[in-house]
């Protein structure tokens, strides 16, 4: 196949184009620093990824690309894990809104139009909640993040217009060697790790390597439409987390992390991981999807061995 991404070079993205690149299909990846993307992807060890300077919230001659590409991967959007100040909330939102309307625009235009767009979105989607547990058919929440969520979503369904199948992975908190588990095993390491906030809250995470998974089966599915909940189909308490990640590295976890330490680092970024949601896969684990790493202990220990 023949894949555009946008976000390549995040966290998913780039774990993304290995795991195509290991298949032969032929990759453009769309980014706003092609130094970055260069030294990510030398054309030595990745000779068949193609990189594409855009501004993504512009249209322009970037556009013409997407024109016989078999698949469009859409996975741009600023870091949620940062102080929101008024700008920065603006810069999440249209970081996700506008790089999709133009992605979408683009496909319309196209001569030669992909089958499938792969356009995610969060778990963030569903709002925030201690006792309830939501799933693809869940209704939306009403706090900033599931607002977005919304916006974002709205714009990728538009693809739809052109005949285009949509898939829309509602992506849970990703665990791989860095992002959001990179800033949690530094305190364990130095014997100071514990539940964040009340340890109380729903932790619905999934292994970097499903998510690449579920993506790349998306591509290959025609069957595959509509909402999957990208998470594990176990979510644990914030307080089984850093037991269980207390465990795998051989640490303590008995010094819980006060809620006002975060807010200090992240000012309202921390809400993703003082609140939490417990969202299952239903729809994800209802076409069959073989997740690696169902279980949160067996994924702890494949990432920081």
């Amino acid at each position: 196949m023949k894949v555009a991404i946008t976000g390549a070079t995040g966290l998913v993205g780039s774990r993304l184009v290995e795991k195509l690149k290991a298949e032969n299909h032929q990759i453009l990846v769309l980014t706003r620093n092609a130094d970055k993307a260069q030294k990510l992807f030398p054309k030595s060890a990745f000779p068949t990824v193609e990189i594409v300077q855009y501004n993504p919230q512009e249209s322009g001659d970037w556009q013409t690309v997407i024109s016989g590409c078999d698949a469009v991967i859409n996975l741009a959007g600023a870091p949620i894990a940062e102080r929101w100040s008024p700008q920065y909330k603006q810069e999440i939102l249209s970081s996700r809104q506008i790089v999709t309307q133009k992605i979408v625009e683009a496909i319309k235009q196209a001569e030669i139009k992909p089958q499938v767009l792969v356009s995610a979105s969060a778990i963030g989607y569903y709002g925030t909640s201690e006792t309830a547990t939501f799933d693809e058919t869940s209704s939306s929440g009403n706090d900033f993040l599931a607002e977005v969520c919304q916006k974002w979503e709205e714009e990728a369904a538009k693809v739809k217009e052109a005949g285009v199948r949509l898939v829309i992975p509602r992506i849970g908190i990703v665990l791989a060697n860095g992002g959001a588990l990179g800033k949690m095993i530094g305190p364990f390491q130095m014997f100071a790790g514990g539940p964040i906030g009340s340890g109380r809250q729903w932790f619905s995470w999934i292994h970097r390597d499903d998510l690449v998974g579920l993506i790349i089966e998306a591509l290959k599915r025609p069957d595959m439409e509509g909402v999957f909940n990208a998470t594990a189909p176990n979510p644990v308490r914030m307080s089984q987390f850093c037991q269980t990640l207390g465990e795998v590295m051989n640490r303590p976890s008995w010094l819980p992390v006060p809620d006002f330490v975060l807010e200090l680092l992240l000012g309202d970024g921390s809400k993703v991981v003082l609140e939490g949601q417990q969202v299952i896969p239903k729809q994800t684990q209802g076409v069959g999807f073989q997740y690696q790493y169902p279980q949160l202990k067996p994924a702890l220990q494949e990432i920081l061995s």
